[in-house]
């Protein structure tokens, strides 16, 4: 299956280089481009690519806002956004994930890497396995801005094994990396993570991991890594 993408960055230049550098991909085609936050939603209504390529400083509509109107609209469930951007800062990465965004890269990424990661926000995933990303999540999803409400009776959807699938998750775990901690396999702790993600109506991981923190499944506590 070849996997649809749109790019959304206000530099035509760049859009151009990443078009040809996707394109050069078997399983990947680019199917528009969007120089605006405000271009970037109508596009994805319009064209309903697998992955939209955000940029996030753009003139008019920033691509934060554009990543919230986009996973706001349940008809546009299944278009996934992959923040790429220059500003690599602590507060873009949170308010990223807090408006719906599987993943957060920046343009300094290489090329084969650029691929992977939209294979990844593709198949559900995200990027956010690197501990710099781990101590992100936990630092401002936890402690955010304005108090966020917390909703711990949503757990009560999970089994047990689903909650600490879910708080592994929030570390930053991969399933690999799950799977050797837990003396599983990575398809066993993929069907639990899918599980509670359909639960909970989470569109992807990073998602999974804003819930496990505003429900307090998930904190902040220092000293470990498992909350």
């Amino acid at each position: 299956m070849t996997l649809r993408v749109l790019l959304a960055d206000d530099q035509a230049l760049l859009r151009e280089a990443f078009r040809l550098l996707l394109d050069s991909a078997d399983d990947i085609t680019v199917v528009g481009e969007a120089a605006d936050g405000r271009e970037a939603v109508g596009l994805t209504r319009e064209l309903r690519p697998d992955v939209v390529v955000m940029d996030i400083r753009m003139p008019g509509m920033d691509g934060l806002t554009a990543t919230s109107e986009i996973c706001a609209d349940p008809e546009l469930r299944a278009s996934r956004i992959l923040v790429l951007t220059t500003y690599e800062t602590d507060e873009y990465v949170a308010q990223a994930l807090r408006a719906g965004a599987g993943g957060f890269i920046g343009k300094g990424i290489g090329a084969e890497d650029l691929l992977d990661a939209v294979r990844t926000i593709a198949a559900g995933d995200t990027l956010l396995s690197p501990v710099a990303t781990r101590s992100l999540v936990a630092r401002f999803l936890a402690t955010p801005d304005e108090p966020e409400p917390r909703h711990p009776e949503q757990l009560a959807l999970l089994t047990p094994r689903e909650r600490e699938m879910v708080a592994l998750v929030a570390t930053g775990l991969s399933n690999q990396e799950i799977a050797d901690r837990m003396f599983l396999s990575p398809f066993t702790v993929r069907a639990h993570v899918q599980r509670a993600m359909t639960k909970l109506e989470a569109r992807d991981r990073a998602q999974l991991v804003v819930i496990a923190y505003r429900t307090g499944l998930a904190s902040a506590a220092p000293g470990g890594d498992r909350p």
